[in-house]
């Protein structure tokens, strides 16, 4: 087991992480502001009091600030997270032209979707970059060892056989497979297996175990009890590699939206939910590994950021487009009283959310744990 890396390497590498990556989703927003000649006031990294910063000739303040945790750009006239109409009523006529909330709503939606878009672009660059040098991970779907006692054996996988596709989804590499095994823990599928030239369907509840990272912490996942061939890594042509990294974030986005699912139903523990802590123990931890597995984490980190921000909770990038969106089915805005209500019962929900993971983070660090000690 790996030794946890100290704490200034923990601290470094949440920065380096987190940092460039809300730099990059605020630049989505500042940049599609730009080209329809929306104004930005403020381009902040960070909350709080400011550290350091300029002024730029187009007037927008660009600061970091002393938390960590975020960022925003506020555009001209934008005085409240809602971005209500009714806060255009005392702004002169000259600024009131430029502001945001004064623009169609295509383009107010557009401004904000290029947040998300931004993360999930880069997520597909560096994946592009890694599969140009080290290659795709790109693994026959051949079952190579049953492991004996296993799920797989008591339903009669063997040795040569293929699985080809798991409740309908395709799996034509051994990855494609392990990452949909992975994710479901305890759940009943359908193997659908290629055998002597034809496909024999399978029913069979994945096994669950618990596992060790490097690092010594303990996660649930899901198990048949197969083994592939050893992992290649094929050559893709120039015009192989956008396509295939596009695809591969994808394919990571839909697991994320799978663990999500699987936590509100009840599937898998609330527990595993992670915060700002966890965000720096697991960027450490990476960072300490070297550079290849930092960078391929903020890749991760990346698609994380922008389908969170997708989700339509007020106060997040998602809740603006839902609103958006039913103002363009409407063909007028919600109301400002609606909006103000909606927008404080997503702080509060952010604000729990917060709450809850960082007491899942604190629990995850073995505090709880020493707690219980000392006290017993």
């Amino acid at each position: 087991m790996l030794p946890q890396p100290p704490i200034w390497l923990v601290l470094i590498a949440f920065i380096c992480a987190l940092g460039p990556l809300v730099f990059f989703h605020e630049l989505g927003h500042y940049f599609v502001a730009r080209l329809f000649k929306i104004p930005a006031e403020v381009f902040s990294i960070g909350f709080g009091k400011e550290i350091f910063g300029w002024t730029d000739k187009q007037g927008t303040r660009w600061k970091v600030a002393w938390l960590p945790l975020g960022g925003y750009v506020k555009f001209v006239g934008d005085m409240s997270p809602a971005s209500n109409p009714s806060d255009l009523q005392d702004l002169p006529p000259e600024v009131r032209e430029k502001a945001f909330q004064t623009r169609p709503v295509w383009q107010r939606f557009l401004v904000v979707l290029a947040g998300p878009a931004a993360n999930f672009l880069i997520a597909i660059a560096i994946f592009t970059a890694f599969f140009a040098v080290v290659g795709m991970p790109r693994t026959e779907n051949l079952v190579v060892n049953v492991q004996p006692g296993s799920v797989a054996q008591k339903i009669g996988i063997q040795r040569g056989d293929r699985i080809v596709a798991i409740s309908g989804d395709d799996t034509p590499t051994f990855e494609d497979i392990s990452n949909i095994v992975l994710m479901r823990p305890g759940e009943p599928v359908t193997l659908s297996v290629l055998r002597n030239k034809q496909v024999v369907n399978l029913p069979v509840i994945i096994g669950a175990a618990e596992e060790k990272d490097r690092f010594g912490q303990k996660f649930r996942v899901g198990r048949l009890g197969i083994y592939g061939d050893t992992r290649t890594y094929v050559k893709l042509s120039p015009l192989e590699l956008v396509p295939a990294a596009t695809t591969y974030t994808i394919k990571l986005t839909g697991s994320m939206m799978q663990g999500l699912w699987q936590i509100v139903s009840g599937r898998r523990s609330a527990s595993e939910l992670g915060g700002p802590i966890k965000i720096a123990q697991v960027a450490g931890q990476s960072a300490s590994l070297g550079v290849l597995a930092f960078v391929q984490l903020l890749a991760l980190f990346s698609i994380n950021l922008g389908f969170i921000n997708l989700l339509p909770v007020p106060m997040l990038d998602g809740g603006h487009l839902f609103f958006y969106a039913i103002e363009a089915v409407r063909r007028r805005p919600v109301s400002a009283r609606a909006l103000d209500w909606a927008f404080r019962g997503g702080l509060a929900l952010i604000l729990a959310l917060m709450v809850f993971t960082t007491i899942n983070d604190l629990g995850s660090i073995g505090l709880w744990d020493r707690l219980q000690r000392l006290i017993g």
